[in-house]
């Protein structure tokens, strides 16, 4: 049996190539490979290994990345730090793991398991679709948040429509919600603050506190308060006045780029 290691720390990779000579003498190890570029060359170059195991973190990147570039038709054990999520899929593709530091035991059980996939179903079957195995570890591109770009709202008998543009400050007052334009108009909503909250944009807005959301152009200047509180002064008119608390005090100074 031919095996091909991908592992780019030096003792693990002495580890695993004797180990697996342990296990069986007559195991020839053809290479140790320590990146995705010089395992790409590698396939590009040579005939196929009856087995394969491979660190999915490499020096250059993934292991996964090897599989896009060339195609790799030999059955594979990963090694790996992946949660157990990830090993679920990766016994549900009948494809192997072993978690770092690898236990000699649990290689054994691997190359075993290898050997009977062999012997019961040939090299064709022990085989997997590595394509649809990588598709299904990797994660799923995050959605971007689906911000607004304008709100209809309810002015007596009329529904007005409204950019966020034209939006400077929210405020909150005897359990009504108003947004505060930049022309200084003040429009009745039927949103809390908490709702609007996670439809705005948070690059652009901030909860200052439980009365208002906050543009960041709307702020003119800030000062430090008693107590590690911010006060804010506005650049429109606004009826009270604006603190930041010392515990959002921070995270409020962070957002404005400090």
């Amino acid at each position: 049996m031919n095996v091909l290691i991908i592992e780019d720390e030096p003792l693990a990779a002495r580890q695993l190539r004797t180990m697996i000579q342990d296990f069986d003498a007559a195991i020839s190890v053809l290479a140790v490979l320590d990146s995705v570029v010089g395992a790409t060359q590698w396939f590009q170059t040579h005939p196929q290994p009856d087995l394969l195991l491979a660190d999915i973190e490499l020096v250059d990147g993934q292991s996964f990345e090897i599989f896009d570039q060339v195609e790799v038709r030999c059955p594979v054990i990963f090694t790996t730090a992946y949660d157990a999520f990830a090993l679920r899929a990766f016994q549900v593709h009948s494809v192997d793991y072993l978690l770092k530091p690898i236990d000699e035991t649990a290689l054994r059980r691997s190359l075993e398991k290898f050997r009977d996939m062999q012997r019961l179903f040939g090299a064709a079957r022990a085989s997997t679709d590595l394509r649809e195995l990588i598709a299904s570890l990797r994660p799923e591109p995050t959605a971007q948040p689906d911000y607004r770009d304008r709100f209809l709202l309810k002015q007596g008998s009329r529904l007005l429509p409204v950019d966020v543009a034209e939006m400077a400050y929210f405020s909150t007052r005897e359990r009504l919600t108003f947004v505060h334009t930049w022309d200084q108009r003040a429009l009745l909503m039927d949103y809390t603050l908490d709702e609007l909250e996670s439809r705005l944009n948070p690059n652009l807005f901030f909860r200052a506190n439980r009365q208002f959301i906050l543009h960041a152009q709307v702020i003119q200047r800030v000062h430090i308060h008693f107590n590690g509180r911010l006060k804010l002064d506005l650049k429109l008119p606004v009826d009270e006045a604006i603190f930041i608390s010392r515990d959002k005090a921070g995270e409020f100074r962070a957002w404005l780029g400090e």
